[in-house]
């Protein structure tokens, strides 16, 4: 057993350390087996060696954090830990990302992982993006930050949210009301993600004059999009014809950015992925970057990040052996079942 004292230079920068209730150092302690004691505006971590000097570097890695501005959660500690057990402490300086967008609210939305630094500096730097990583990545999130941001500094006129969800009429057809009505439901999370950026009657005001559209995917085909932000959600369920029919929507002045998740493919399973295609298609073409998320850079709760684990090791040990079709056999599309 030892004992470790760390300072700080700013009282404040260990109060954002420590969390509310010092729920941050309560994570450290269960997670490597500490103890972790404030004395005299010092900080005593006492344990077995190895423990305490990953918690040495994990608390001093929070500090510079904090120093920078950031604020300190939950989340923070867990993927500051995380990189410290894999020895990459010296890419936490990088976790201090600018500001992309404030929200209504007035909330700062930042990049929070390392790959999510990444995915938000291939969206500034790159005319196409495709994000492709799990659930509570942040893709979908960050996109639509990144397209508000561009909006309001005048450099596109609006912005293009579409998803394949909605592609088929006969989905279309079952819904109530009119094209709006029933396109709904399907870009909910996007809307969301403007709700916050916007707020809703700002939203509604870009919307009537048509700086924002939100558009089924199948209504892309023969138009060019010049001077737009334009965003394909759930992109791992379009066909290889519809991604590159979108891929081909690209007019002058515009940024495209394709978000989906390939563990999540709704298609038939005769059916390749456009998503899919897309990312073996586009490698190494210039000016397009594809950026691909982990675990890792789960930002929601931190179950979600275990599950995605969970799942991610029963496929392993069981992979879905490949569909077999038999000679002459009729495979039926989704729409004949």
């Amino acid at each position: 057993m030892i004992d470790k004292i760390i300072e700080a230079e700013r009282m404040d920068d260990l109060i954002n350390v420590f969390g509310s209730f010092d729920q941050n150092l309560r994570i450290l302690e269960s997670e490597l087996n500490v103890k972790v004691l404030d004395r005299e505006e010092m900080l005593h971590v006492c344990g077995e060696e190895e423990n305490v000097a990953l918690a040495e570097k994990t608390i001093r890695g929070l500090l510079t954090l904090a120093a920078k501005g950031e604020a300190i959660n939950d989340q923070n500690v867990r993927y500051v830990l995380k990189l410290v057990r894999h020895g990459q402490e010296d890419k936490i300086q990088e976790l201090v990302g600018d500001v992309i967008c404030i929200t209504a609210g007035g909330k700062p939305i930042k990049p929070k992982t390392l790959g999510q630094r990444l995915y938000c500096d291939a969206i500034a730097n790159s005319t196409v993006t495709v994000g492709v990583g799990p659930a509570g990545t942040g893709k979908s999130y960050l996109a639509v930050a990144a397209a508000v941001a561009a909006f309001r500094a005048e450099q596109v006129n609006r912005i293009i949210l579409t998803r394949p969800a909605v592609e088929a009429g006969e989905r279309l057809g079952f819904l109530p009301g009119d094209l709006q009505s029933k396109v709904d439901p399907y870009l909910r999370p996007l809307y969301d993600a403007l709700f916050d950026m916007l707020g809703v009657e700002t939203y509604q005001k870009y919307l009537e004059r048509g700086s924002i559209e939100v558009a089924p995917l199948a209504y892309m085909r023969g138009r060019t999009l010049d001077d737009s932000f334009i965003i394909l959600d759930e992109a791992q369920n379009t066909s290889g014809e519809q991604m590159k029919m979108f891929l081909t929507r690209l007019g002058f002045g515009s940024k495209m950015v394709i978000t989906g998740d390939i563990t999540q493919i709704d298609l038939p399973e005769e059916k390749t992925s456009g998503l899919k295609v897309a990312m073996k298609v586009l490698d190494g073409i210039d000016d397009v970057s594809i950026c691909t998320l982990t675990g890792a850079d789960v930002v929601r709760h931190r179950l979600v990040q275990k599950i995605i684990e969970a799942y991610e090791d029963y496929e392993k040990k069981n992979p879905v052996a490949p569909v077999k079709k038999m000679p002459g056999k009729r495979y039926l599309k989704r729409a004949e079942r």
